[in-house]
């Protein structure tokens, strides 16, 4: 007799921004026990509703939700801190005899869950501190020839400005003496303790996904300052713990939003390279989709997709 235990069954519901993961997942909450595992990476800030599309209150009390508001904007929540709290969740939510639902755009995520993690060093505020220093000297485009120098498969990859990343890889050559890139190993799938299935949200007219991200943008600013999504970065700047080179405050729509309020761009120019860097965002989500083969495409735009998710996930084996 065979007395090894069945994996649970986990589904995941993937998509660019506007795409209607979390209408999707309530749908399905409403026809059968689930509990959703948010895979968002700017939805784990306490403080942060407005730019992130953080779920309702009433939303949230209508199904359990998981790895949502789990950390100050002051903090940093890992790829590494992501991958074990969901396996541990997976885990809890089966033995409780709920579906777990892995909700988000967050791309890697996904890939730090289903591949693993490569053996960085981890993070050094010293070290850290100092690349950042320099860079307040030279700036970042200085820093970005500096990799180039010695890490150029990286620096090939990176846009002159992107100081997050730029420090990252410079970080790891300090501490290593070995470049990031041959330190990343791409080591393929690993074997999950769970059977995971993956649905992806797509949209079958890229213009329409813009339409409705010019839309959700314009929602979430509101027509007035004192509303939406300045008035939230206004109290989040008034803390007076946070600044723009924190990985919480370089989100989308709050890096834009803080300039703003700095004085740096007019509320028009807020609303368009939100509006930009959003549709950007999502571009590189579809770039991450399409390279996950074993995917099951759901068209965003269908007349029902939230309907055909439901069928789709009713006709998996338990």
């Amino acid at each position: 007799m065979n007395t090894a235990r069945r994996k649970p069954l986990a589904v995941a519901i993937m998509g660019p921004t506007a795409s209607g993961k979390t209408a999707a997942a309530l749908a399905i909450a409403r026809e059968r026990p689930v509990e959703i595992i948010s895979v968002d990476s700017a939805l784990v800030y306490r403080g942060m509703d407005i730019g992130t599309a953080k779920p309702t209150a009433e939303e949230l009390a209508a199904v359990p939700h998981h790895l949502i508001d789990i950390i100050e904007p002051t903090e940093a929540y890992s790829v590494a801190q992501f991958r074990a709290d969901t396996l541990r969740l997976v885990d809890e939510i089966s033995a409780r005899g709920a579906l777990p639902l892995l909700v988000g755009g967050t791309m890697m995520y996904f890939k730090g869950l289903t591949e693993g993690l490569d053996d960085l060093p981890t993070a050094d505020a010293d070290v850290r501190a100092a690349i950042e220093e320099e860079a307040a000297r030279i700036g970042w485009p200085a820093m970005h020839e500096k990799l180039r120098a010695v890490d150029p498969v990286t620096a090939e990859r990176l846009k002159p400005n992107d100081a997050q990343r730029i420090n990252r890889a410079l970080e790891i050559f300090e501490l290593s003496g070995k470049p990031m890139s041959e330190l990343l190993t791409g080591r393929g799938k690993l074997e999950l303790p769970f059977n995971l299935v993956s649905f992806a949200l797509e949209p079958s007219d890229r213009s329409v996904l813009h339409a409705r991200i010019a839309l959700r943008f314009d929602q979430m600013l509101g027509e007035r300052d004192d509303e939406g999504l300045v008035a939230e970065v206004a109290r989040l700047r008034a803390r007076g713990d946070l600044s723009p080179s924190m990985p919480s405050m370089r989100c989308v729509g709050y890096r834009q939003a803080w300039e703003y309020l700095d004085g740096r761009i007019t509320r028009d120019a807020l609303r368009e390279t939100g509006i930009i860097a959003t549709r950007q965002l999502a571009k590189r989500q579809l770039t991450w989709l399409r390279a996950m083969p074993e995917r099951i495409v759901i068209d965003c735009l269908g007349k029902d997709p939230s309907g055909e998710l439901l069928k789709q996930i009713s006709g998996l084996p338990e």
